[in-house]
């Protein structure tokens, strides 16, 4: 039992520094990046604890996926059409038929 609270805490530890280092420098509350960093290393179950209550960003998810200044990156370009897809192919194509026959 005592092995699972401490793999629990561990598994906890890693998450909190790892979702410090993710986070944008401009994001973090409170304090600066760094400094969360610091107090999660130095007190690993309670700086995890302040780092989740205090300075992690809060609002969506997608806010810190996109930083401000980078932008968000461009919608893909619709598909190609297949030949069967476009109404002006198939017209045309209908025209040349009958013209053959």
């Amino acid at each position: 039992m005592p092995l699972l609270v401490a793999l629990a805490l561990l598994a906890f530890w890693l998450y909190c520094l790892f979702d410090v280092i993710t986070t944008p420098d401009e994001q973090a509350r409170n304090l600066p990046k760094l400094l969360w960093v610091i107090i999660i290393v130095l007190l690993p179950p309670v700086g995890g604890l302040f780092w989740l209550l205090l300075g992690r960003p809060t609002g969506p998810y997608e806010a810190r996926t996109f930083p401000p200044g980078q932008g968000r990156p461009r919608p893909r370009p619709p598909a190609p059409k297949g030949p069967d897809d476009d109404p002006d192919f198939l017209k045309d194509l209908d025209r040349r038929l009958r013209d053959e026959e």
